[in-house]
C-alpha cells in the first residue's frame, strides 16, 4: 500500500488534490488572437498541485475545443468563459476562487 508523501494517508484516501483544489486563485479570461480569432486562458492554477496536462484534456473533451498548455496556462480554442467556470465547479474547484 502506498502512502502519500504530501498527507500521511493511503493513496487511495489522499485529500491533497482536493485541498488545492479549493486553494487556488483561477482567472478565466477570453483574449483576442491573430486574425480575430478568440481563445479563453485559465490560468493561476498551481501546476505542482494540480496535473494541467489532465484538467486541459478533460476540458477539451467536454467543450469540443482544441487548445494548449503554455507558461502554465491552459489556452482554448474559442470563447468559453461561462462553460469553463462552471466545468472547473464540476471538477471540483470552489466557485470563489474562479473569477
Amino acid at each position: 500500500m502506498e502512502i502519500c508523501p504530501k498527507c500521511g494517508l493511503p493513496k487511495e484516501a489522499c485529500v491533497c488534490e482536493v485541498i488545492a483544489k479549493t486553494a487556488q486563485k483561477i482567472k478565466v479570461v477570453p483574449i483576442k488572437k491573430r486574425y480575430g480569432k478568440i481563445s479563453t486562458v485559465i490560468s493561476g492554477i498551481d501546476p505542482k498541485m494540480i496535473d494541467l496536462k489532465n484538467l486541459a484534456k478533460q476540458l477539451k473533451e467536454q467543450l469540443a475545443c482544441g487548445g494548449t498548455i503554455k507558461n502554465d496556462e491552459i489556452e482554448l480554442q474559442g470563447e468559453h468563459v461561462k462553460k469553463v467556470r462552471e466545468k472547473l465547479i464540476s471538477l471540483g474547484f470552489s466557485s470563489e476562487s474562479i473569477e
